[in-house]
Parts: structure tokens; C-alpha cells; sequence
């Protein structure tokens, strides 16, 4: 993990033994709501993508992939990860709407929020699943294209992915079966 971290360039003018996720722009803002919507109780899944890939580009993934915790205080790079994890803090507060705010403004760690958020509004919904089956089983073309229809009926897919996402086999020795295309091809069918 220290190689991983070492190995990354840091942007011109930053010395060479701070990674490059310790970065901060200038002009980036703590306040600003990174993605829109904000997070509410019904679209998790939706948020936490833009919001992942808003982070990726912006370079702070690390922060809530517990991919790099925090330093030691003696380590020179602990005050540069304080202070990023706290603009990612700051995003993530500013991105949500204000009921799920107050249950996280008082965590520090950007981790910490992202995990409680997605232990509580990740869990699969059979209530939505059944709406969005229903939802793309009675959807008609009409008077719509073919590009407007088939967009149409991938968001509803791509939300039912995410909520239902084909198994992987974690056996130790590499399955053999057809159980995976199987499954791969009946969601084709549907």
C-alpha cells in the first residue's frame, strides 16, 4: 500500500513524497454540492456513481475506498490527508439533503460517512424492484423514437442492476457450471 501511494506524481510544484490524492486545487470550494440530485432516501445507488465518479475525477476516491487511511501525526503526509479528507467530508455533507445531513455532520472521517450511507441506503428494496419491473413491463413505445424508448427502458435496467447484480462465485477452486451465463442470458431475455 506505501509503494501504491509513492509510486502516484505529484502535480508540478508539489513536492515528490506527498502522493497525489493529498493534492487540493486552489479553487476547490467545501460548500459546493458535488452531484445532483443530493442524496435522498430513494436514490442511493444513482448518487453514490456520480457522486464515485465525481471524487475519481477530482482525485479523492482514496478517501472513501479505505484504500489510504490516515497517517500516523509524526508521518509528514498526516496534516496534507487531514486536511483533504475534510474537504471530502465537506462534499459529501453538502451533497445529501438536509434529513440525512444532520445524521452525519458530526463524523470526521469521509469513510465513515460514506460506509454509514451506504449501509442504510444501499439495501435492495423489493418494494422499488417490483415497481421498476412493473414500470418496464408495461412501458410502451408510442410516439417516441427508438433511441428515446430503449433509453428509457435502460435506466430502469441499469437501476435494476444495481439492486439485483449477478452473483460472482467466490468458490476457491473456479466453477465449471453454467450457472453464470445462465443468468447473464435469462436477464437478457427479460
Amino acid at each position: 500500500m506505501a509503494e501504491e501511494s509513492t509510486a502516484r506524481h505529484a502535480p508540478s510544484g508539489q513536492s515528490n513524497q506527498q502522493p497525489s490524492f493529498l493534492y487540493l486545487h486552489p479553487n476547490e470550494n467545501p460548500v459546493a454540492p458535488l452531484v445532483s440530485p443530493m442524496l435522498c432516501s430513494t436514490n442511493y445507488h444513482s448518487w453514490s456513481r456520480s457522486m464515485m465518479t465525481t471524487l475519481s475525477g477530482k482525485n479523492k476516491v482514496e478517501f472513501i475506498m479505505d484504500s489510504n487511511p490516515c497517517p500516523d501525526k509524526d508521518d509528514p503526509t498526516h496534516f496534507a490527508w487531514k486536511r483533504c479528507n475534510n474537504m471530502v467530508v465537506s462534499w459529501l455533507v453538502h451533497s445529501v439533503s438536509t434529513p440525512i445531513r444532520q445524521s452525519i455532520i458530526w463524523m470526521d472521517i469521509a469513510l465513515d460517512i460514506w460506509n454509514d450511507l451506504k449501509i442504510r441506503f444501499s439495501q435492495g428494496d423489493l418494494s422499488r424492484i417490483s415497481n421498476l419491473q412493473l414500470e418496464v413491463a408495461s412501458l410502451k413505445q408510442g410516439d417516441l423514437s427508438v433511441i428515446e424508448f430503449f433509453t428509457k427502458i435502460k435506466i430502469i435496467w441499469d437501476e435494476l442492476e444495481n439492486f439485483r447484480p449477478n452473483p460472482v462465485c467466490v468458490c476457491a477452486t473456479k466453477c465449471s457450471c453454467s450457472v453464470p451465463s445462465t443468468i447473464s442470458q435469462r436477464k437478457y431475455e427479460d
